[in-house]
């Protein structure tokens, strides 16, 4: 399902040896809020695991709509936890998967040489990532090293607000909106192996795209606004929240889930006004407005694990930059329209 590639990453990766302590490393990294021009390619140090750190050769790192976000500092509701003035992590990016290239005294989950895929909270593109080992589980075997890094945050969002906030069962009727997006994409394919009935909503141009991925049924925006139709949903993950709640819970059955997901919203508290309003509006009615707060767990990325293995989930990648072209790829991400994912290689 990789629409577009600009380089050949896919081989596996050759792991090499623990770098010294006194090496660098190259990275992307903003040493202050603004556009993707911001990011600069320096040369830092390489960081040395803890106890119960991994230290990751990283092959590829996904970039999404929240690490645009951070990049701006918009909303600015986001720099009450990722610095007011100034980044405390300049190096962007929170997916990656990768080579282990060192571990700590206590890591026993892998060792150097294992291909892994997780998480950080520091940045991941660069080209070593210091990792906690209970971010990361071992890459699913025939995984190109791209496609693995487009997995854990987009794939945990789409599988927690499936699973544990909509708890979506056989025969259920589920909409999900930005359907050939990032979030979309994992969307269709997991309430799909969850035996659900899919409508998924995108752009006529996406449309064979997401019905490739499983959906039952596609609704183009361009054609149909489907908050007027008569179709009722008993769930709707509205990844872009285009229309007013009042008229997507027009879609909703009289006790559906409406789960809102879209980062986007005012320049000062985001999505906030409206998750606020979704929860106030809960008590009144028997529909569940649910907003998502997604949690990074290594037991749910094994699960994605398995759903890839096992062929039920393949990730879609739009496009792949090299590091040094990383501002163009989060530049592309902030314009809202990728299918899929945006990976950058190392």
């Amino acid at each position: 399902m990789e629409a577009e590639q600009r380089s050949n990453p896919g081989a596996r990766l050759v792991p090499g040896a623990s770098p010294a302590r006194s090496a660098t490393m190259r990275a992307a990294v903003h040493q202050r809020y603004g556009p993707p021009s911001v990011l600069e390619s320096s040369r830092i140090g390489i960081p040395q695991p803890g106890p119960g750190d991994v230290l990751v050769q990283v092959g590829a790192a996904a970039v999404h709509i929240g690490d645009y976000f951070v990049l701006t500092g918009e909303p600015y509701v986001l720099r009450l936890a990722f610095g007011l003035r100034r980044p405390r992590h300049g190096i962007p990016g929170r997916d990656l998967a990768g080579v282990v290239a060192a571990v700590g005294k206590d890591v026993t989950t892998c060792r150097p040489g294992d291909e892994v895929f997780g998480w950080s909270t520091t940045g991941t593109l660069t080209e070593y990532a210091c990792v906690p080992a209970d971010h990361l589980v071992p890459v699913p075997a025939d995984l190109s090293v791209v496609s693995a890094a487009a997995v854990a945050t987009s794939g945990l969002t789409a599988l927690q607000a499936l699973r544990d906030i909509a708890g979506v069962r056989p025969g259920q009727s589920v909409l999900i909106t930005g359907a050939s997006g990032g979030v979309g994409s994992f969307a269709v394919q997991i309430a799909t192996a969850f035996g659900a009935e899919v409508t998924g909503v995108c752009s006529t141009r996406n449309v064979d795209l997401v019905r490739s991925l499983g959906a039952d049924h596609v609704v183009d925006y361009t054609q149909t606004d489907f908050t007027c139709s008569d179709t009722r949903y008993d769930v709707i993950l509205d990844n872009v929240e285009a229309r007013p709640l009042a008229a997507t819970r027009r879609a909703l059955t009289p006790t559906g889930t409406l789960i809102p997901n879209s980062g986007r919203g005012g320049r000062v508290l985001g999505p906030l006004g409206r998750i606020v309003t979704a929860r106030v509006l809960s008590v009144f009615t028997r529909q569940r407005l649910k907003p998502l707060l997604s949690v990074e767990k290594r037991q749910d990325l094994l699960t994605l694990a398995d759903l890839i293995a096992t062929g039920q989930v393949t990730p879609l990648i739009d496009r792949t930059y090299p590091l040094d072209e990383a501002a163009d790829a989060l530049r592309y991400v902030g314009a809202g329209h990728t299918r899929g994912k945006v990976v950058v290689t190392l």
